[in-house]
C-alpha cells in the first residue's frame, strides 16, 4: 500500500516531502544491490557476519532437533512394531504352539543314563554250542534227536519205524565207515529209520569231541552207515544198491542209507529213493541246528537281567 502526496498526516506549512515508497523495489541498477539480508541501500556492502552466524546456528538447531526428532519417531514406530510382533506370534501361548515359560521342562530333571538303557549285546551264534562237548551239553538221545513219530518233510510224510543208540561207533556202520568213526573219536552214534511208499531212509549220527573231528570223518568217509530195520521188518540195503549221503554240522557228522523196504536193488535212475534220502538228511541237519538255536537262546535268557517290578 501507498500513500498519496500531500495527505492529511502532513503538517501544515511544512514543505512537502515525497512519501516512502513500500512497494516493489526498483528495477537493478548498473550498482549491484546488497544481498536480502544485508543493510539498507547506501550502508556499505561488507556482510554482517556475526548474523550469518546466527543464522547458520539457528538452522542447524533446527535440522539437529528435527532429526532427532524423525528418529525418535522411528525407534519409536520399530519398537511398536516390535512389540505388535511379539504380541500376534505368542498369542497367550495359543497360537505359538509351545509351551508356556513355566512348562518347559528342566534340563535338571533328566535321568542320567545307566548301563540298562544301553544296546543290548549281538545275540550268541548258535553254532558255537554244537561245535564243542564244552559248550554242548543239551541233554542228547534219540529222543531229543528224533522227536517225531510222523515227520512230514516237504510235504511228504513218513513214519519212523526204529531208533538206535550205541556208543560202539564201528557197530553201526559198514564197509569201513567205522574206522573212520573210530579213528576220529566217535563217541557214539544215533539212529532212526523213516518209511514212506516203500522206500527205507536210516540216518546215522556220530557225536566227536568238537566241529574238526566230524568235518574230518565226513571228509574221510568211506562204506555207509548201516540200515536199521524194525522188529518185523526186512533188512535193506545190506547187500543190494543204495543210495548214501554223508554231511557234517557243528561236531556232528551224519549219514544216510536209502533203498527198497524189501531189499530190492535201487536202479541208477531210480530218482525215489535219492528223495528219500535228501529229505531224511535235511531232516537231521535242521534237528541239529535246531538244538544250537535252543541253546543260544537258553544262554541269552540266562543272562538277561530281572525285570523291574
Amino acid at each position: 500500500m501507498s500513500f498519496g502526496q500531500g495527505g492529511p498526516h502532513g503538517a501544515p506549512g511544512e514543505p512537502h516531502r515525497p512519501t516512502p515508497q513500500w512497494g516493489p523495489p526498483p528495477p537493478p541498477q548498473p550498482t549491484p544491490q546488497p544481498p536480502p539480508w544485508g543493510p539498507a541501500a547506501g550502508a556499505p556492502q561488507t556482510p554482517d557476519w556475526s548474523a550469518l552466524a546466527d543464522d547458520t546456528a539457528a538452522r542447524g538447531r533446527r535440522r539437529k532437533w528435527l532429526l532427532l526428532g524423525g528418529g525418535a519417531l522411528a525407534v519409536t514406530a520399530v519398537a511398536t512394531a516390535v512389540a505388535v510382533a511379539v504380541t500376534g506370534s505368542h498369542g497367550g501361548g495359543k497360537r505359538s504352539g509351545l509351551p508356556a515359560p513355566e512348562k518347559l521342562p528342566s534340563s535338571s530333571g533328566a535321568p542320567e543314563p545307566s548301563f540298562s538303557d544301553a544296546a543290548p549285546p549281538p545275540p550268541p551264534n548258535p553254532l558255537d554250542f554244537i561245535s564243542s562237548a564244552d559248550k554242548d551239553k543239551a541233554p542228547l538221545s534219540t529222543d531229543t534227536l528224533f522227536p517225531h513219530t510222523k515227520p512230514v518233510l516237504y510235504k511228504r510224510a513218513y513214519d519212523r519205524t526204529a531208533t538206535a543208540t550205541t556208543t560202539d561207533c564201528g557197530s553201526a556202520t559198514q564197509n569201513g565207515l567205522g574206522a573212520v568213526l573210530t579213528a576220529n573219536g566217535c563217541r557214539k552214534v544215533l539212529r532212526a529209520t523213516y518209511v514212506r511208499d516203500g522206500i527205507a531212509v536210516t540216518v546215522g549220527v556220530a557225536v566227536f569231541d568238537d566241529k574238526a573231528a566230524a568235518d574230518k570223518a565226513k571228509d574221510q568217509s568211506t562204506g555207509n552207515i548201516a540200515s536199521l530195520s524194525g522188529d518185523n521188518d526186512p533188512a535193506f540195503c545190506r547187500a543190494t544198491a543204495c543210495r548214501l549221503t554223508a554231511n557234517a554240522q557243528g561236531r556232528y557228522a551224519y549219514f544216510t542209507v536209502a533203498g527198497y523196504a524189501n531189499g530190492k536193488a535201487v536202479g541208477e535212475g531210480d530218482t525215489a529213493a535219492l528223495t528219500a534220502g535228501r529229505d531224511v538228511s535235511d531232516y537231521a541237519f535242521r534237528r541239529i541246528m535246531y538244538r544250537a538255536q535252543e541253546q543260544a537262546a537258553d544262554s541269552v535268557r540266562s543272562s538277561a537281567p530281572p525285570k523291574r517290578a
